[in-house]
């Protein structure tokens, strides 16, 4: 009698099996370097929407407003000395200049201001997760960004 072989061998099994664990290991690597990248884009657009609003500050105020520790801005308030909460609307007396002031995409995580001395200039900085990013810059400052690479709009 001849047997006809019908199924796979334990050793076939085991070599679709691996190739399988590798294929996935693959594609979710690079699923999670795609939303890094993703939430880096969005704060690079963040800082510039912000940026537009310390413009439009500017114009009204004739000075950018000022910044505490944390890196606020400190525009907000009837008086627009009080400090902005991210993600809260950015009103300065009766304007407004942000429906919502963007924050980090990650919880734990915020964007940092930090304006000169004289109001006439000020820096936005934002911790990226891609440290390929040709754009980002290193920062010493890891206790505020872990990865040690961070955008900036120096204006």
């Amino acid at each position: 009698m001849k047997f006809k072989n019908k199924g796979f061998t334990l050793i076939e099994l085991l070599v679709v099996i691996s190739i399988i664990g590798i294929i996935t290991t693959l594609i979710s690597a690079n699923l999670n370097a795609a939303r890094e990248r993703g939430r880096d884009a969005q704060r690079k657009s963040d800082l510039y929407n912000i940026r537009t609003g310390l413009r439009l500050y500017y114009n009204d105020k004739m000075g950018f407003p000022g910044n505490n520790s944390s890196g606020q801005i400190l525009g907000c308030g009837t008086g627009g000395t009080t400090a902005c909460e991210w993600t809260e609307e950015w009103t300065s007396g009766s304007t407004t200049y942000m429906v919502v002031l963007p924050n980090d995409p990650l919880d734990g995580q915020s964007y940092k201001y930090q304006v000169e001395t004289d109001n006439e200039s000020f820096t936005l900085s934002s911790c990226l997760e891609n440290k390929s990013d040709d754009k980002g810059v290193i920062t010493d400052d890891v206790s505020w960004c872990s990865t040690g690479w961070m955008y900036q709009i120096i204006q």
